[in-house]
């Protein structure tokens, strides 16, 4: 059956939702493409993921589009005095490659390639 409809329903499929009978369940009320979620989960539970929306495609004759979301990069600044500093609206902070905990003035950025990359401006 083809549907009518420009646009698309998403479902993410997670830990509870990657059964082949919730995946049925889920096509036969609309979805149309599934998620995938690379932050979370290893690569072989997406595999079997993958392979149960594939065989849902077979069986109802249609197909289902699959979207991976890749995990981005995580910039994490370095620790802090106390834990944890409360900022200002408007209030300067600065970010810089020193490896002391940060304060309200100031944190660590490990991250050289981030400092190499900005220019001026």
């Amino acid at each position: 059956m083809k549907r009518a409809r420009r646009s698309r329903i998403l479902a993410t499929l997670g830990p509870s939702s990657s059964t082949l009978a919730r995946i049925r369940e889920l096509f036969d009320a609309g979805a149309d493409v599934f998620r995938l979620n690379f932050s979370h989960g290893s690569h072989a539970d997406h595999a079997e993921r993958l392979k149960l929306i594939r065989q849902v495609e077979a069986e109802r004759g249609r197909p289902i589009g699959v979207l991976m979301d890749l995990q981005g990069p995580k910039l994490r600044v370095g620790r802090i005095a106390g834990g944890k500093v409360l900022l200002e609206a408007g209030q300067p902070f600065r970010l810089d490659l020193d490896p002391a905990d940060g304060d309200v003035t100031r944190a660590g950025l490990p991250h050289p390639e981030i400092f190499a990359a900005l220019e001026a401006g």
